[in-house]
C-alpha cells in the first residue's frame, strides 16, 4: 500500500488531533506486578515502540481493586502506580505519541483468587458465567455466582473511576477511555441477561443504561470532556451476554451521550447488528471503529470502515503486538509478522518488546 490509504490520512477532531488514523486497540498482556499492579519495568518501551500509531488506548487498568480480572493486571490507584504510568507517557510523548489509559471494571468476570480478601465478585446481578472458565493464578477454574452489588457500591465504583481518571491525568495521560465492552461490568449492566435489578439500574432501558451514564458523567466532571473516551460493543455475545434489543440499548445509550462532547466513541462490531452504520449517523464527534473476529483484521478492512465514512479513526489490535511499526508496514506494503500467541499473556522481554521494527521497510 501506499500513502493513498485513507488509514494514513491526518485526523482532526474536536479533540483529537492524529497523524494518521490507525489507532492501537487495548490489549492485555498480563505483566504487571500483580501484588503492587504497577506495570512492568518494560512496558515504557512496550507502548514508545507502538508510538507512531496516532491513537494508543492502553491494555485494561483497574479503578478499583475488586475490578480486578486476573494475574498481571495493572491499576491506577496508588502513587506507585501513579509513578509506574507517568514513566510510561513520558516515553510515548518524548517520541510524539498520544496514548489514553483504558480504566477496566471486569464484574463478575474475576475470582475470589483476584479480589482483595478473596471476596466474591461484584456485578449487577448473582448470574453466574457458567460454560466458560477464567485463568487464575492456579489456572483455569470454574466462575462463582458474584454478589450483586449495592447501591452504595455502585456509588463506590463511579467514585472509583473519577479517582482513578484524575490519577490518569496526574500520570500524564492524554485522557481515559471508558471500557464498556466485550461482556465486562457495563455491558453486564446494559444486557437484559445479566442485570436482573429491579431498582434505579435496573428494571427498563433506562435503568440499565444509567450506570454506564453515571460513570460517564463522573469522569467527565473529574477531567473534562474532551479527555474522555468510551468503548462499547454491541451485539457482542463474549462472556455469556445476551442483548435481546442491542439497536435499541445502544441508540439510546448514543443519543444520551453525543451532547457531553466526548473525546471519541469507540465502537466494536461484532454480531448481526451493524453497530458502525446503524450509530455513525448518531455520534457528531469522533468515532473509531473497531472489528473484533476469530483473526485479526486485515489493513483493507479498516481502510473500507474509513473510506466508507463509518468512522474517523480504525483500531487494530493483535497486528500491533508483533509489528510495533505498524502504520509504516502499512504505507510500504512491507510484511506483516505473525506474534506468538503463548507469549501475549504474562513473561517478560520475549513476545513483548523483542519484536523488531523494519529498518529498511521496502513495497
Amino acid at each position: 500500500m501506499t500513502m493513498a490509504s485513507p488509514l494514513l490520512h491526518p485526523y482532526e477532531g474536536p479533540h483529537l488531533t492524529l497523524p494518521n488514523r490507525i489507532a492501537m486497540a487495548p490489549m492485555t498482556r498480563g505483566r504487571a506486578d500483580d501484588v503492587t499492579a504497577v506495570p512492568h519495568p518494560l512496558t515504557r518501551h512496550y507502548y514508545a515502540q507502538r508510538a507512531a500509531a496516532g491513537l494508543i488506548v492502553t491494555e485494561g487498568i483497574w479503578p478499583d481493586p475488586r475490578g480486578k480480572a486476573g494475574p498481571g493486571i495493572p491499576g491506577l490507584v496508588t502513587d506507585e502506580q501513579v509513578a509506574g504510568w507517568r514513566e510510561v507517557t513520558g516515553d510515548v510523548h518524548a517520541v510524539g505519541g498520544t496514548i489514553f489509559a483504558q480504566l477496566w471494571h471486569v464484574g463478575r468476570m474475576s475470582h475470589p483468587l483476584a479480589q482483595p480478601g478473596g471476596a466474591t465478585p461484584l456485578a449487577p446481578s448473582a448470574v453466574r458465567i457458567e460454560s466458560e472458565q477464567i485463568f487464575t493464578h492456579e489456572g483455569d477454574l470454574d466462575h462463582v455466582t458474584p454478589r450483586a452489588m449495592t447501591i452504595a457500591e455502585i456509588e463506590e465504583t463511579v467514585a472509583a473511576f473519577a479517582a482513578a481518571a484524575r490519577n490518569a491525568v496526574r500520570a500524564g495521560f492524554d485522557g481515559v477511555e471508558i471500557h464498556g465492552a466485550n461482556g465486562y461490568l457495563f455491558q453486564q449492566f446494559l444486557a437484559e441477561n445479566t442485570n436482573l435489578r429491579t431498582d434505579r439500574f435496573g428494571g427498563s432501558l433506562d435503568g440499565r443504561l444509567r450506570f454506564t451514564l453515571d460513570v460517564v458523567d463522573a469522569v467527565v466532571a473529574a477531567i473534562g470532556a474532551g479527555r474522555v473516551g468510551l468503548r462499547i460493543s454491541p451485539d457482542n455475545p463474549e462472556n455469556e451476554i445476551a442483548e435481546r434489543d442491542p439497536r435499541g440499548t445502544y441508540r439510546a445509550l448514543v443519543d444520551a451521550l453525543d451532547p457531553l462532547g466526548l473525546a471519541y466513541l469507540h465502537v466494536i462490531e461484532r454480531g448481526a447488528y451493524g453497530a458502525l452504520a446503524d450509530l455513525r449517523p448518531r455520534w457528531s464527534g469522533t468515532l473509531i471503529g473497531n472489528f473484533n473476529g476469530p483473526e485479526a483484521t486485515a489493513q483493507r478492512a479498516g481502510e473500507e470502515v474509513i473510506a466508507a465514512g463509518l468512522a474517523d479513526v480504525f483500531s487494530f489490535g493483535r497486528l500491533f503486538i508483533s509489528n510495533p511499526d505498524l502504520p509504516a508496514r502499512f504505507a510500504t506494503g512491507a510484511p506483516l509478522a505473525p506474534y506468538i500467541p503463548d507469549l501475549v499473556y504474562g513473561g517478560e522481554a520475549e513476545g513483548y518488546v523483542d519484536y523488531p521494527a523494519l529498518t529498511a521497510a521496502r513495497p
